[in-house]
């Protein structure tokens, strides 16, 4: 797959060439508005695209792992109306799962984080405003959200968090300089059920199960009562092919605390 390095050096390269060809040769203008709009639409994909690791590299999935895993992510929480519900589910089908905690939301309901701690789910850094112009932040004001969040943690619960879901999974130069800084490792999906949106709990469960298979990463969030039908539903088609769902850090076999 393409990234952002390598899509700048072919762009530049084909830029000077285009530059001599159109002093030299003649050749119509529009030949450098059309790689200008090229390079655009792949930097926005791949900005947009966590899945791309076009900008940093990020662990989306694990094809080749040898145990029928999958790993089941939430976003957004802790939410005091869904969270403990989802809990509820995760524990009645003995299963483990990644939540990625908004920094103003851990300030709200400390309690909540640490219930998800204590059942044995693992938790990571999803910045502190999940502001929607996070992906137009400067450097130093992406560090201090995910270095505010990380403190929070520590604060709440002694744990220093290694793991980070970037905002609406956009990665630009900015986040891999400050993912750099905070030494944050960076965690994706390979399939986005899309259920924050207002999309049926039929469809939102057909995009999460669909040709699932040992490695999936799956995006949920623990923010509406959509969401709780989808999970036990996909809980139960988990059982049925015989897999089991565990945190990001035993999919990835990776730490997820300092």
């Amino acid at each position: 797959m393409l990234n952002f390095k390598t899509v700048n050096s072919l762009a530049f390269t084909l830029l000077v060439g285009l530059i001599v060809a159109y002093f030299l040769l003649g050749i119509s203008f529009w030949w450098l508005l059309l790689l200008g709009i090229i390079w655009f639409c792949f930097t926005a994909l791949g900005s947009g695209l966590i899945g791309w690791n076009y900008h940093i590299k990020a662990f989306n999935c694990h094809p080749t792992i040898s145990k029928n895993h999958v790993a089941i992510t939430f976003d957004d929480g802790p939410n005091p109306a869904f969270t403990p519900q989802v809990l509820k589910l995760l524990e009645k089908y003995q299963v483990k799962a990644t939540f990625f905690c908004v920094g103003l939301h851990i300030e709200t309901y400390p309690e909540l984080l640490r219930n998800i701690i204590n059942q044995g789910h693992t938790v990571g850094n999803h910045t502190y405003s999940h502001h929607h112009m996070f992906g137009f932040f400067n450097t130093k004001q992406v560090v201090e959200e995910l270095e505010l969040t990380n403190r929070l943690v520590q604060d709440k619960t002694g744990l220093q968090l290694k793991l980070y879901r970037p905002a609406f999974g956009v990665t630009n130069p900015r986040i891999k300089k400050a993912l750099k800084k905070t030494q944050l490792q960076a965690i994706g999906w390979n399939k986005r059920s899309l259920d924050t949106t207002g999309l049926s709990k039929e469809t939102i469960l057909k995009r999460a199960s669909k040709n699932i298979k040992k490695g999936d990463v799956i995006l949920l969030h623990d923010s509406s009562e959509k969401t709780l039908w989808v999970l036990e539903q996909l809980l139960l088609i988990l059982q049925k092919q015989n897999l089991h769902a565990v945190t990001v850090d035993r999919l990835f076999n990776i730490e997820p605390y300092a």
